[in-house]
């Protein structure tokens, strides 16, 4: 197998909202907020459900692999419930190996509402549930040596089983690539952030507002010379400013797309990381891998788009 993803098995939930539901509900715009049951279920109360997919960053970046003809695998955590059904059935129908058994758990398959304003801009209120449960005994070794990267969220971070889930496939894999996933993550996290990306990680994936937080750079370029001394991959976003691919002393930059018509920017960094990742285990160069992540993700931008209106 070429790609195992491992991250939070999550429910997405796509709703449109107008800018002062976010400031109404004192949320802020693009970011991922934690709430238990009580509080997700009074916000879904109040909202015109769109769309519902099997979603979890990583479980994304795992679909879009395998859209792209890769033999890929999933482990994430959900319930014996309605919606553990089908998140599951969702992952199969892309034809991505599940590998985790279902059972009755006390808490519900994981959820996330996004919330998508007129400027095309994703805010999400997630309810883990059985997601954020997971634990160093749901992770099969066996899984993980045969694959060629494991790919991990930052979502997934959290100390207790979570971390020893993490820290159980950091040790077995063969490659590791995460994606940092969110600021509210890097900041929550940073120290041990800092330690897996400078110590553990062979590809990290980032944004542009992540990266400098986690090393508190003062500007970009400062962010490209912490790259050049990492000595291992690191791959930026950085809007409208396109990407960018720092190893060692090689520095790659790729133009965005232009003139798209943005409707919705939900899962637009994980499918330019399976875009990436594609390229990288398929042996294409380093710009041709950055332009199959900015495909994919001009893709994801426009295709989703077009389903919510």
């Amino acid at each position: 197998m070429k790609i195992l993803g491992i991250g939070n098995a999550i429910v997405d939930v796509i709703c449109k909202v107008e800018d002062n539901y976010l400031s109404n509900n004192e949320l802020t715009k693009s970011t991922m907020k934690l709430v238990d049951e009580i509080e997700f279920q009074k916000l879904l109360s109040t909202l015109k459900i769109e769309n519902t997919v099997s979603g979890g960053s990583v479980a994304n970046s795992i679909v879009g692999l395998s859209q792209l003809g890769n033999e890929v695998g999933f482990i994430g955590k959900i319930n014996e419930d309605s919606l553990g059904q089908k998140y599951e059935d969702g992952l199969k129908k892309e034809n991505v190996n599940y590998f985790y058994s279902k059972k009755k758990e006390k808490l519900p398959t994981g959820t996330c509402l996004i919330l998508i304003t007129p400027d095309s801009e994703r805010t999400m209120c997630t309810f883990l549930g059985t997601a954020g449960k997971i634990n160093k005994y749901d992770v099969d070794v066996n899984r993980v040596k045969s694959s060629q990267i494991t790919f991990l969220e930052g979502y997934l971070w959290d100390e207790g089983d979570p971390k020893s889930a993490f820290d159980k496939a950091i040790e077995s894999s063969n490659k590791v690539a995460m994606s940092l996933s969110d600021l509210f993550c890097v900041e929550r996290h940073k120290l041990d952030f800092l330690n897996l990306v400078e110590n553990k990680l062979d590809i990290t994936f980032a944004n542009e507002q992540e990266i400098t937080s986690l090393i508190d750079a003062k500007n970009f370029e400062e962010v490209v010379t912490f790259g050049k001394q990492l000595g291992k991959s690191l791959v930026i976003t950085r809007g409208e400013k396109g990407s960018i691919a720092i190893n060692s002393n090689e520095v790659i930059e790729c133009k965005s797309e232009k003139n798209l018509k943005i409707v919705d920017l939900t899962g637009a960094g994980d499918l330019f990381a399976a875009g990436y990742l594609h390229g990288y285990i398929n042996n294409l160069s380093t710009i041709k891998s950055l332009e199959k992540g900015t495909e994919m993700s001009s893709k994801i931008i426009q295709t989703i788009g077009a389903r919510l209106n």
